[in-house]
């Protein structure tokens, strides 16, 4: 680490530094508070989602317990075909945002199925856009738990580190300026009295 100038131009540096840091600081600590607040809309919006999958995989078992017949071909009735994102700016972050799930349907016959295929088809479905989105929801989390801890982390160093550091360093050339001040003030009256006992 290189060693401190005690002088003033150093201390120019030093103030503009600590000026900055102030200046940088109020808005990384409003970021990361934008930040912990998206991070907590997120976490409720992903346990919204995984009881919204719960309630449906129940609605099933409920309402079709006949799906336990393995007489009926039900294999691939529904998948996913597509899925479409976009991406959301939250303060400089780039987040996923789930648009459109597109479902591909198997064609089968009215009639050579039974007729709680249709409902069991609509509910497979949902399911699926469901945990597309939860997929979407967590990758979506994720992101906002790293870009919470980075911003704390920059936020602890300018508020810990930093700026500290940099008062100390104002406050060591400052006292050393003052010292060197009053050395010279006392320097400059023993030559003033040493001159006048010289001609007197």
């Amino acid at each position: 680490m290189p060693q401190l100038s005690l002088n003033k131009a150093t201390l120019h540096k030093e103030s503009d530094k600590l000026r900055r840091y102030r200046q940088y600081l109020p808005s990384l600590e409003l970021k990361r508070q934008k930040l912990v607040a998206e991070r907590v809309k997120g976490h409720q919006q992903l346990e919204q989602t995984r009881l919204e999958i719960e309630r449906c995989r129940q609605w099933i078992a409920q309402t079709l317990p006949m799906l336990a017949n393995r007489d009926i071909e039900l294999q691939e009735m529904v998948g996913v075909s597509e899925v479409q994102t976009a991406q959301e700016n939250l303060v400089g972050l780039n987040l996923p945002v789930l648009k459109r799930v597109v479902l591909k349907h198997r064609h089968y016959s009215p009639y050579l199925k039974p007729h709680w295929v249709d409902p069991l088809v609509a509910q497979l479905g949902a399911m699926l856009e469901l945990q597309c989105r939860y997929r979407i929801d967590l990758q979506r989390l994720q992101l906002l738990e790293l870009a919470v801890k980075k911003v704390t982390q920059k936020v602890n160093l300018f508020d810990k580190v930093l700026i500290p550091k940099t008062q100390t360093n104002i406050r060591k050339i400052r006292i050393f300026l003052s010292d060197a001040e009053r050395a010279d003030v006392v320097r400059a009256k023993i030559t003033k009295q040493l001159r006048e006992e010289a001609l007197g």
